[in-house]
């Protein structure tokens, strides 16, 4: 099983960007199942949540949180914390939305990507990270993903951010 958390804050899409990894993962494939579910603090904008996506060959049961994940994607990189490598698998990375390096994670300036697609949040761009960095979905099905779960008017620019920000890490 394959198990990524996601560290975002309220507004920012963590469970959307962890809803669309899910969808993504099972377009097409008989075999594969899929688990995306939220775990916030207090209900408000802003405030920290963490999002669990679990990709398995077979139905995924266990719906607890996650206890060693395989990537964390985090959006908001005031949310890393040294202390979150005690959550990973061994070869599990950490990738945060950073301008700035940060040791031990790979850091990528997806906002700089969104900006460029006037999108108001990273969570495409991240998820794009991911693709291209795990290779456990196409690009093209995880934009599917994207016209299956987002409104049309915002789907081409999320789309075009995410096949970006794929392409970026795969080169």
């Amino acid at each position: 099983m394959i198990e990524i958390l996601w560290l975002g804050r309220g507004g920012q899409g963590a469970f959307t960007a962890a809803k669309l990894l899910g969808a993504a993962y099972t377009i097409g494939a008989d075999e594969k199942y899929a688990l995306a579910f939220p775990s916030f603090g207090p209900e408000r904008r802003g405030a920290p949540v963490r999002a669990f996506t679990k990709l398995d060959s077979k139905p995924v049961v266990d719906r607890s949180q996650t206890e060693k994940a395989d990537y964390i994607v985090i959006l908001d990189d005031t949310l890393y914390s040294p202390n979150l490598r005690s959550l990973l698998r061994e070869g599990g990375r950490i990738v945060v939305n950073s301008k700035s390096a940060i040791d031990g994670a790979l850091t990528f300036n997806a906002e700089g990507i969104a900006a460029e697609h006037k999108l108001p949040t990273v969570n495409t761009v991240m998820l794009g990270l991911l693709v291209g960095l795990s290779g456990a979905v196409s690009a093209d099905n995880a934009a599917d993903a994207i016209k299956g779960y987002m409104p049309t008017k915002i789907q081409e620019r999320n789309i075009a951010a995410l096949r970006r920000a794929a392409q970026e890490v795969s080169e």
